[in-house]
């Protein structure tokens, strides 16, 4: 059968750098850094007391007291970027067919905030059981695709993929999927993630994952840099708007970009570490790559997973070598991660909207925080250090990887390249 084409046209984020796309985009091309003291409970006693939380967001300018208070903040970060994303794309909901038009979301985690509420309220109660009637429905990862659905009406494919770090990838790629293979019209995509939770950190801090660069948060996150000693811990929520090429041009919609493909692997290798040579970062960006019938050479740049730890960045910039060759060295590489913090499986929705800008504005956000070369790391690569670069981007590719070797990459492109 014919695929169909797929397109974007709508985007909405909420980030440690920006509560919506345009402050994001701004903060991001400036080389701003989110991470700061953390300020949502007392850390004084946690290895890391620093994170990239969101800042001058009240969720009640979006969404209704009581409602709001049926959520866990992951899912209210969802539903107001979900809002963003609508309101950009300029549906008129009367006129599309709403049992075609779905909801693919990824989460992490989910709800860890109202689990750590409910467990620490039950211990201090004596163990008495009184807890609160959403306590399973603000927790489930799979319900803020459900409130999104039940807010527009959307009536077709709805569920939610949970693959770590890649999550919000995956959930891409699938709503990539249902609309070329002709099973939906309209996708609302994307991921949220609201982590910076005692448990959270805790728990993080425990696997030796964060930085610890208590005395300096700004610079904490340093992909690619010789002393790079884990990552930053951030929160958010991004979400895209996905189209059936044909659906959008008969209603006029503004088109940010096309869809290209989509790829998947597993390292197979452990639960945390990955594969000391990139394999399956090899795999994933080679399966994107031939899912889209394009080649290396077509690529512009790459937004790196980048998540400043010690294994993980020279893995990745192996598989970049391994994938590109030659022409890894005319690539922008970036690593959006050294301002947002990593929002886990938030960070593929955002770091997409990152590169579809880069397309729309032909501009590289930089990697911020870069001090020192690793010998690791081959020094000929163009990182897009400390600042952005303007460059003609048609084709950018965006790499997610998260724990348990999943590994996911959607590569965007110019309508029409």
């Amino acid at each position: 059968m014919k695929l169909k084409r797929v397109v974007v046209t709508g985007l909405g984020a909420l980030t440690p750098i920006g509560n919506n796309v345009q402050e994001y985009w701004n903060n991001l091309i400036h080389g701003v850094s989110g991470a700061a003291p953390i300020t949502y409970f007392d850390a004084t006693n946690f290895k890391t007391q620093f994170a990239c939380e969101l800042k001058g967001f009240n969720v009640e300018d979006f969404i209704d007291r009581k409602e709001a208070r049926k959520m866990d903040r992951y899912a209210q970060y969802a539903m107001v970027t979900a809002q963003e994303a609508m309101l950009d794309a300029q549906f008129d909901l009367d006129k599309i067919d709403q049992d075609r038009a779905g909801v693919i979301w990824g989460s992490g985690i989910g709800g860890l905030e109202t689990f750590q509420h409910e467990v620490t309220n039950f211990v201090n109660g004596n163990g008495t059981p009184k807890f609160n009637p959403f306590f399973i429905p603000k927790m489930i990862a799979d319900i803020a695709g459900g409130h999104i659905s039940i807010k527009y009406g959307f009536r077709g494919p709805n569920f939610t993929t949970v693959s770590a770090c890649a999550s919000s990838t995956n959930a891409l790629i699938d709503a990539f999927n249902y609309i070329r293979l002709g099973h939906a019209d309209i996708m609302i995509t994307g991921g949220s993630e609201a982590a910076v939770t005692i448990a959270g950190v805790g728990g993080f801090n425990a696997m030796h994952a964060l930085s610890t660069r208590n005395d300096d948060p700004k610079t904490a996150s340093r992909p690619m840099d010789k002393d790079r000693e884990g990552f930053v811990l951030g929160e958010g929520a991004g979400a895209l708007i996905l189209e059936e090429y044909e659906h959008a041009l008969a209603r006029g919609a503004k088109i940010y970009c096309e869809i290209g493909g989509g790829g998947m692997s597993a390292d197979a290798y452990h639960i945390t570490a990955p594969h000391p040579e990139g394999l399956g970062a090899k795999n994933v960006m080679l399966n994107c790559l031939r899912d889209a019938g394009l080649t290396p050479k077509d690529v512009d740049g790459v937004n790196m997973h980048g998540t400043s730890t010690p294994l993980g960045d020279i893995a990745e910039s192996k598989a970049i070598q391994h994938v590109f060759g030659e022409h890894a060295y005319t690539l922008n590489l970036n690593a959006t991660k050294s301002m947002t913090g990593h929002l886990l499986g938030a960070a593929g929705a955002i770091e997409t909207i990152a590169s579809i800008k880069s397309i729309v504005h032909g501009i590289i956000p930089p990697t911020i925080n870069h001090f020192t070369d690793d010998e690791n790391i081959d020094p000929k690569l163009n990182f897009t250090f400390n600042e952005a670069q303007k460059r003609d981007v048609k084709v950018i590719m965006s790499n997610t990887f998260g724990f348990g070797g999943h590994n996911a990459c959607v590569l965007v492109k110019k309508l029409d390249f």
